[in-house]
């Protein structure tokens, strides 16, 4: 093996590497989230108490992908990186950005605090009782200090390649959130999941500081030896460290964009409360509900993305273009398996999931019917923002700011709000739920061609055909589980009546996996046949077997 190969399989295994155990802490992190929306709906159901909570949840809901997931990890990780080059290291982006960023999110904290009651009403105008959104929001506003530190954090240790911490602040986050609702659910309501949200915040920190603080060590500077003037003209001089104003400058004309698209991004979910207020009570719960559900596999999906950005960022700071192709291409084909997947089991079997996670204690099997059908139009949506968040990743992957992904997300956000504000009034929840799909899909297609133009020539040939596939399998797949279990709970399927819901949805699971690979392994086999290898997972392998 070439030491050009060894190069190559050392990096695919630790990205493997990884990429597991990233995706073992966020699992338990989920699963914790599930816990928590599992036992929030069955200590408060779907009512006003649980619709004035979810407003306050705006403010965690939108200031995470801000400080933490979106706009940090995007800014932070390229910058980072490029700064692990010079000697220094990142010890002077730390000195000289976080004590800012604090400062700043100090301010925002205090202002959310005054202005809840404002918040309230501009965010939720139609509610009966405001008090009980305005006490949590109070709460909630303390998480934009403390996803601001721990965001930071996470960005600085996924440059420095340590991705066990960063995956494990949400289960720290919703531990914290579960611990304050078994304890204070009795005496405080719906209040104590708004006080949980705080605590859980602070954890984000706790468990991300030792690999910080080491981190930091890592990449002090050597002391300095003393100088001989017997040789001072042979030794290079140090290069100097950059300027603290001129990093911050530089910080702050990369933030802008990324906070703008983050920012355009997450007010679909504003535009969703904003006007589903105004419906019956319940409603913004129902919404939020099928939101969890539907959003599991983007995330799931999205755990390769977050591993291979540092890489991402490396080779577009290094100019290789081709290799920013490469890396592209694979993602949106993994993404996509993986998403279209998870898209035909949830709208096959819809029902079934709401009915066996949520259908307990205070939430009814009209809850579940109403959920159900939010989320079997969500999930049309979800492909869109998968594929959002690999093509953002590589316009940010790049030294200069770049408004693409703002200007594409804004578009989707015009779909949203005038599809919803036309619809709400004659189909509720279900209008919202597609008009956010209908939002984010248009976006999605817009950066992906904006990525071709200006990022990395993608093979449209390519990766078109096998999303092709992955779209005429998941069709059919989902075909197969709806026709084995029926498509709603009074059409009992080919199972017949009196098949428990969990015996059946894992009947349907199997059908649709079985079909969906048979279809995936068939199409590969003919395209091979009639065209050479499909798409660009196997040329890219082949061309990586060549170079080893």
């Amino acid at each position: 093996m070439t030491a050009v190969g060894a190069a190559g399989h050392r990096e695919g295994t630790a990205i493997r590497r990884a990429a597991l155990l990233t995706a073992l802490l966020t699992a338990g992190g989920t699963a914790l989230g599930f816990l928590r929306d599992l036992v929030m709906a069955h200590r408060f159901g779907a009512s006003s108490g649980t619709d004035a909570f979810l407003v306050a949840w705006t403010i965690p809901e939108t200031v995470s992908p801000i400080l933490i997931e979106d706009a940090m990890a995007l800014l932070m990780v390229p910058l980072a990186t490029r700064l692990l080059r010079e000697p220094d290291g990142i010890r002077p982006l730390v000195a000289t950005v976080l004590p800012r960023l604090v400062t700043v999110l100090l301010v925002v904290t205090a202002g959310l605090l005054l202005a809840a009651p404002l918040l309230v009403k501009v965010l939720a105008p139609g509610l009966d009782d405001p008090g009980p959104a305005v006490r949590c929001v109070r709460l909630t506003a303390l998480t934009v200090l403390a996803f601001g530190v721990a965001g930071f954090m996470s960005a600085t240790l996924r440059a420095h390649h340590r991705f066990g911490p960063p995956a494990a602040i949400y289960a720290a986050y919703n531990a914290g959130i579960l611990v304050m609702i078994a304890a204070l659910a009795g005496p405080l309501g719906i209040t104590s999941a708004a006080l949980g949200v705080a605590c859980g915040g602070l954890l984000m920190i706790v468990v991300q500081l030792p690999a910080f603080v080491r981190c930091l060590r890592a990449t002090a500077p050597a002391p300095a030896a003393r100088a001989d003037p017997a040789d001072h003209e042979e030794r290079p001089e140090r290069p100097e460290p950059p300027e603290r104003s001129g990093l911050a400058a530089l910080t702050f004309a990369a933030a802008v964009p990324i906070v703008l698209y983050t920012v355009t991004r997450q007010a679909q979910v504003l535009i969703e409360r904003f006007l589903g207020s105004a419906l019956a009570a319940g409603s913004i719960s129902h919404l939020n509900y099928a939101q969890k559900v539907g959003q599991v596999p983007m995330v799931a999906s999205l755990l390769l993305v977050t591993v291979t950005f540092p890489r991402l960022a490396r080779a577009s700071a290094g100019g290789d273009v081709d290799g920013v192709r490469r890396r592209v291409e694979t993602d949106l084909v993994v993404v996509s398996a993986i998403v279209l997947y998870a898209v035909a089991c949830m709208a096959a079997f819809a029902p079934l999931i709401i009915e066996l996670l949520f259908q307990h204690g205070r939430f009814t099997a009209a809850d579940t019917s109403r959920t159900a059908l939010v989320l079997r139009v969500y999930v049309l949506g979800v492909w869109g923002q998968a594929m959002m968040g690999v093509a953002a990743r590589a316009f940010f992957a790049g030294s200069r700011p770049v408004w693409h992904p703002a200007r594409a997300m804004a578009a989707g956000l015009a779909v949203t709000g005038i599809a919803g504000s036309t619809l709400v009034a004659a189909a509720g929840t279900t209008a919202l739920a597609a008009a956010n799909a209908a939002g984010i899909t248009v976006a999605a297609l817009l950066l992906l061609a904006a990525m071709r133009r200006h990022v990395a020539p993608v093979s449209a040939r390519a990766v078109g055909g096998d999303l092709g596939t992955l779209l005429l399998a998941a069709c059919l797949a989902g075909a197969a589980g709806v026709a084995v279990t029926g498509a709603a709970p009074a059409d009992p399927g080919l199972l017949g009546p009196g098949v428990p819901p969990l015996p059946r949805l894992l009947a349907g699971v199997a059908a649709v996996t079985a079909v969906y690979a048979v279809v995936l392994v068939l199409a590969a086999h003919a395209r091979t046949r009639a065209t050479g290898p499909l798409g660009p997972l196997t040329r890219i392998r082949h061309q990586e077997e060549a170079r080893t």
